[in-house]
């Protein structure tokens, strides 16, 4: 099992999630999977929103582990070998099993793995941060909130009795090629049983969150309200999306859900693709949008903030945060979590 050490849960409020579940004891953990370094910056989004989700998954041990660097790494979290039980015997002949994606989801299939091959190497990174909050939940650290009723325990995946001792939640609006790949990589060399779920998006959840990025810099009214704010001189929206087709693919169901709640043209591009954005100005210019927003559909640590700053100010376009902490992305992560222990209490009857 993960190694688990108790901390102070540190609560961001009484609010009762709408997304809140309800899970065994002995449920798998939530681990968030957080693309680039253990920043100081982002290992405090990492645990905003890891408290946030605590909220929505009351007794589940969540962790965070970073993709890059050399420190709170993902790699080194599920490096621990598990105890051998019957419940996680691997069938014989048989070194992983794959779910297929859900449509518009990750570019990787949800998997439940157990290879044997030993961690590999890691990618280097210069700039670690050296963050040590109280309650910190990243690798080797637990964060739980008080349990509730349980729901029925999981049994195990495609009926073959073995449970992941985790579920891998990546820290992704959508699908980009470069991490997807690392972690498929790390799961394919942990020693332990996991099973990973699909991105955060696309989603209704991040339309509302879009949509209130847009209204916190007066981008747009009020959630409540329909329109762009005239007064920013605002008559569409490009919404950036991270890199590659299936990123803008999952970007594009968002726009579409955040152009009618803007009632004004909203069309997806990749970050760093000068053909995508190009195109998708293009687009906007047919609907009659002559004067744009720049929404990011984006967490924060998939990319340098310096391409948003250079990209806002070659288009002359005012552009909101990125999603960050928003209290959709914690219910997304929740969201994920539970489907995932849905698909295996259900495939195991």
């Amino acid at each position: 099992m993960l190694p688990r050490r108790t901390g102070t849960l540190r609560r961001v409020g009484r609010h009762r999630s709408a997304h809140r579940i309800s899970v065994a004891s002995d449920a798998p953990a939530l681990v968030l999977a957080v693309p680039g370094a253990s920043t100081h910056a982002y290992a405090e989004l990492a645990d905003q929103i890891a408290e946030a989700a605590a909220e929505s998954c009351p007794g589940v041990d969540i962790r965070i582990g970073f993709l890059e660097g050399t420190s709170d790494l993902l790699a080194d979290l599920l490096a621990a070998e598990p105890p051998e039980s019957p419940e996680l015997s691997e069938p014989p002949g048989q070194s992983a099993l794959y779910d297929r994606p859900h449509q518009g989801s990750s570019a990787y299939p949800d998997a439940l793995l157990r290879p044997s091959a030993s961690p590999g190497s890691r990618p280097d990174e210069s700039e670690q941060g050296s963050h040590r909050a109280n309650g910190t939940h990243r690798a080797g650290h637990s964060h739980r909130s008080d349990s509730s009723a349980p729901a029925e325990i999981p049994r195990g995946v495609n009926g073959t009795g073995i449970v992941p001792q985790a579920v891998i939640v990546p820290l992704l609006a959508g699908a980009h090629p470069d991490f997807d790949r690392r972690v498929a990589t790390i799961l394919s060399q942990v020693p332990m049983q996991v099973m990973l779920a699909p991105h955060l998006g696309p989603h209704p959840l991040l339309a509302g969150a879009l949509h209130d990025r847009l209204s916190e810099v007066g981008l747009a009214r009020a959630s409540r309200a329909r329109g762009l704010n005239i007064s920013m001189g605002s008559n569409g929206v490009l919404v950036i999306a991270d890199r590659g087709p299936q990123a803008v693919a999952d970007a594009g169901v968002t726009s579409v859900l955040l152009a009618a709640r803007l009632a004004a043209p909203v069309i997806p591009a990749s970050l760093g693709d000068t053909d995508s954005i190009r195109a998708a100005i293009g687009r906007l210019a047919e609907a009659g949008a002559s004067h744009l927003a720049m929404a990011p559909c984006l967490i924060g640590p998939e990319t340098n903030p310096a391409e948003l700053t250079h990209l806002s100010s070659a288009l002359d376009a005012p552009c909101a945060a990125p999603l960050g902490a928003h209290p959709a992305i914690a219910q997304l992560v929740a969201v994920r979590y539970g489907e995932a222990l849905a698909r295996m209490s259900v495939r195991s009857h």
